[in-house]
Order: C-alpha cells, then sequence, then structure tokens
C-alpha cells in the first residue's frame, strides 16, 4: 500500500470529502480560498493547510500536478521535502 491510500484510511469520512475537494481544486488550477505556501528551499512543492491536514503537492514546468504526501501536521511533517 502506497503512502497517499495509508493516509486516506486514516482519515474519517468528512475529512475525505473535504480532501476531495481540495484536490479537486488543485487539479483544476482553482487555488482561490485555499491555504497555499511554497515550501522554502523547494523549485516547485507546494502545501495546502486544511485545519491540521496537509497536503503536500509538485507542480512540473509543463503544469502537471502530483501529489506528495496528505499529512497531520506534526514535528516531521516536512523533513523529507
Amino acid at each position: 500500500m502506497d503512502r497517499i491510500a495509508k493516509a486516506l484510511k486514516k482519515l474519517s469520512p468528512k475529512e475525505r470529502e473535504a480532501l476531495k475537494v481540495i484536490l479537486e481544486n488543485i487539479i483544476a488550477k482553482n487555488l482561490t480560498g485555499l491555504d497555499i505556501k511554497k515550501l522554502k528551499g523547494h523549485e516547485h512543492i507546494y502545501r495546502v493547510r486544511k485545519g491540521d491536514l496537509r497536503i503536500i503537492y509538485r507542480v512540473t514546468p509543463n503544469d502537471e500536478t502530483t501529489v506528495l504526501a496528505i499529512e497531520r501536521r506534526s514535528d516531521t511533517t516536512y523533513r523529507e521535502f
């Protein structure tokens, strides 16, 4: 089981629904109303904050979006990025 699937299993149905809406907005490039920040020291990696959930994703130069992680905020959330 990959990392994203494992993270999704741990979420409540309400959190999964909110996450689904956020991911649809990211894919559609509709970023208004989302709490997005670029990660320091990285060219194309961003995070979206929704409560204590963090969605970390990469936008490639040819405009493809890849979700790297979905995690709850902790001291180690951003260490590998």
